[in-house]
């Protein structure tokens, strides 16, 4: 049986890893990335990915998203989840296979995946008025293709399927109560997200923030909502479900409502480089030290080194407060 053991210098556990597995995306998303330019970072082979993903699994990681970039854009993908599935130990921990996409090309691969072992999947996904949906993509037809992804994964059982919703004020916040009907009609989690400073060609600032408290109230004057209790400490979002207890809304709040105490997450890069924290200054090249011929006992040490100098918290909105190097889409948040 796995036991936790990668624990950072202030006594978290990390047991959830998000990997991305490409810098490449179809979209074109406004406050995502620029449009003007194309992949700015590599990606790796996929044997490359599973060997890294391995030693996490052996030092307790029981949680893998595969992020992106857009992670359906990469040949050979369910290759990969399957012989991720296959480090499933019977009586061992459960190893949670996870992916997040922006579900444009979902309706055709929802069956694989699934066939192949993932558990779920998480659709990025930030209006539900098709202009404004296709406004943010800038993509055609957009809005049409993910809800028909949406539909074909609730098929194939990759389900709880949540989708995630950067609110920016001024810009798709008027979606809310939408996404509170669209919860409960389409049988999906929808959870709202604190926009964060992580993007290209927007100058975040406090004002742009749509807080937690605000969503609960505008969603509750139309359906009204009911706190529920966490499913474990280190879950990000608040979760609350409508009065007839039919549909769930999460919201994740990193900005007034910071939950660093408890994170229990740790990235890697396209390229293969360990981010201990969104807004890490530093990353650590585990693909670098693979290249260069180290053994998976010399990896291992690398991580635990690496996870021991996760950072205590951010520092979103104070004096001095610097963007990381990379932006929310080569980050894979």
């Amino acid at each position: 049986m796995r036991t936790a053991r990668l624990i950072d210098s202030h006594g978290r556990v990390i047991h959830d890893l998000r990997v991305s597995v490409t810098d490449r995306c179809n979209y074109k998303c406004v406050y995502c990335r620029t449009g003007e330019d194309g992949p700015q970072y590599p990606e790796l082979a996929i044997s490359e990915y599973l060997r890294m993903i391995r030693l996490f699994v052996d030092l307790g990681i029981t949680k893998v998203r595969l992020t992106g970039g857009e992670p359906l854009l990469r040949r050979a993908l369910i290759d990969l989840i399957r012989e991720l599935a296959a480090l499933r130990t019977p009586g061992g921990d459960r190893l949670d296979l996870a992916l997040t996409t922006n579900g444009h090309l979902l309706d055709s691969l929802a069956a694989p995946l699934k066939a192949a072992g993932l558990d779920r999947v998480t659709v990025s996904m930030d209006a539900v008025d098709e202009a404004i949906f296709e406004r943010i993509t800038r993509v055609p037809g957009s809005f049409k293709t993910v809800l028909g992804g949406i539909r074909a994964a609730r098929a194939a059982g990759l389900t709880p399927i949540k989708i995630n919703c950067v609110l920016l004020r001024g810009f798709n916040d008027d979606q809310v109560e939408g996404f509170a009907h669209f919860a409960r009609n389409e049988d999906v989690i929808v959870r709202f997200i604190e926009f964060m400073p992580l993007e290209e060609g927007r100058l975040w600032t406090p004002e742009i923030v749509v807080p937690l408290r605000e969503i609960v109230e505008r969603i509750s004057r139309v359906l009204p909502l009911v706190e529920l209790p966490p499913n474990e400490v280190s879950e990000t979002a608040r979760r609350y479900t409508f009065a007839d207890g039919i549909g769930e809304i999460g919201i994740i709040a990193p900005v007034t409502r910071a939950f660093c105490g408890a994170c229990s997450r740790i990235r890697m890069t396209s390229d293969g480089k360990i981010r201990t924290c969104l807004f890490s200054q530093v990353e650590h090249d585990l693909y670098g030290r693979m290249r260069a011929g180290a053994d998976d006992a010399e990896l291992r040490q690398y991580i635990f080194r690496t996870v021991e100098q996760k950072e205590a918290r951010h520092h979103i909105g104070e004096p001095g407060f610097l963007k990381p190097s990379r932006s929310m889409v080569h980050i894979g948040g």
